[in-house]
């Protein structure tokens, strides 16, 4: 879906290039062939954004499967692409498109098929290898993922425009962090006035979390009215032409918080700051994990901290590379990842800082730009 004149205003998002990448992935690989059901990777690779659908990517051939739904809706969006012409489009139900990837592969130049193991189930996978016999199948892991993680600049701007998005609304809805009001109703604001705003969705399901809800890092938001001095953990995303952001902030209604809680505080936010200091082209996902796990470790809170510093962000919320500690991922530019450091106090509360940031040579460039103040 694109999102008024802001998103046709953006940078063309270079959906060939994209392709030819892939096959430069695949080439020299058990699997040179692939079949691509994963929808973000459908989207990533042709701009199809149908809830159904399938791609076959060979050497020098790529055929999009679709039902009768998305007859008009994928030519329309392969032509916006670019694509008319470079991928043939069959249309029809579930056989037709297994007959459509079949057909492509009956010259017999293919005898191993490889399959999104992460995206397809255990009876698909059997379907697949019947009707693909006697070309063998077998399981791939990451490969279009692998090409998601550096985002170039079309994908950047959209980014960059859901974080404005999500920065604009969190400005308008802070007003709202005072007794009484509930959690459910601040989640309900900020979703509303993202799309108000230009958002064609919320990224995941806004976190509302106030007082000892904070204490819970995916706590959904319920009635529970706002109390003076409660921590307010408040993490949420916009949607803009299929890219996310995300970000969090953590407030305190009434005033400054006192006593651990402002300790918390201190720490939590040192603790994010040395996580964005130690993102950079050539660092480990490990390395800007330990940035800030150290910290909160030597405040005494190791295990308040149970989860990974952030992970990649991009038609997905959560996508590679994960930012934590047994993360191998080397760091390069172009990447984006989230750098959301906590500590979560059981009875007390808790604090989540995070901001989405741009990889660069030398560090980075936060997407996200909502100021870190305490105070609701």
């Amino acid at each position: 879906m694109t999102t008024g004149d802001g998103a046709r205003a953006m940078p063309a998002l270079r959906f060939g290039d994209r392709l030819a990448a892939l096959r430069r992935a695949l080439d020299g690989t058990e699997a040179p062939t692939l079949v691509v059901g994963a929808l973000p990777n459908l989207r990533y690779l042709t701009g199809f954004t149908g809830s159904a659908g399938v791609l076959l990517v060979t050497g020098d051939r790529a055929v999009l499967a679709t039902d009768g739904r998305y007859r008009t809706q994928a030519a329309d969006q392969l032509d916006a692409a670019g694509l008319a012409g470079r991928v043939e489009l069959v249309v029809g139900g579930v056989p037709a498109q297994r007959d459509a990837v079949v057909g492509a592969l009956r010259d017999g130049a293919h005898p191993v098929v490889g399959l999104e193991a992460d995206h397809v189930t255990w009876a698909a996978q059997r379907r697949w290898a019947e009707v693909l016999a006697p070309a063998a199948v077998v399981p791939t892991t990451g490969v279009v993922e692998a090409l998601r993680q550096v985002k170039e600049e079309g994908e950047l701007a959209r980014m960059g425009a859901a974080a404005a998005i999500a920065d604009a609304a969190l400005a308008e809805v802070r007003s709202l962090l005072v007794p009484g009001r509930r959690e459910d109703e601040v989640a309900l604001a900020l979703d509303t006035t993202m799309r108000r705003l230009g958002a064609e969705d919320r990224a995941f399901e806004t976190i509302v979390a106030s007082g000892p809800n904070a204490a819970k890092p995916h706590a959904r938001p319920g009635p529970r009215p706002l109390e003076a001095g409660d921590p307010v953990v408040i993490d949420f995303g916009a949607v803009f032409d299929g890219y996310r952001s995300d970000m969090t902030r953590t407030f305190c209604v009434g005033g400054d918080p006192t006593g651990t809680l402002a300790r918390v505080f201190a720490v939590v936010g040192a603790a994010q700051a040395a996580g964005v200091a130690a993102v950079r082209a050539g660092a480990a996902g490990s390395e800007v994990d330990g940035a800030a796990r150290r910290l909160i470790a030597e405040a005494g809170w190791a295990d308040a901290f149970e989860h990974g510093t952030g992970h990649g962000v991009g038609l997905d919320i959560h996508e590679a590379p994960a930012v934590g500690p047994q993360s191998t991922a080397i760091l390069a530019p172009g990447v984006v990842v989230t750098v959301e450091p906590g500590v979560y106090l059981p009875g007390t509360g808790g604090v989540r800082i995070e901001d989405t940031v741009v990889v660069t040579e030398d560090g980075c460039r936060a997407l996200t730009a909502f100021p870190k103040d305490i105070a609701a």
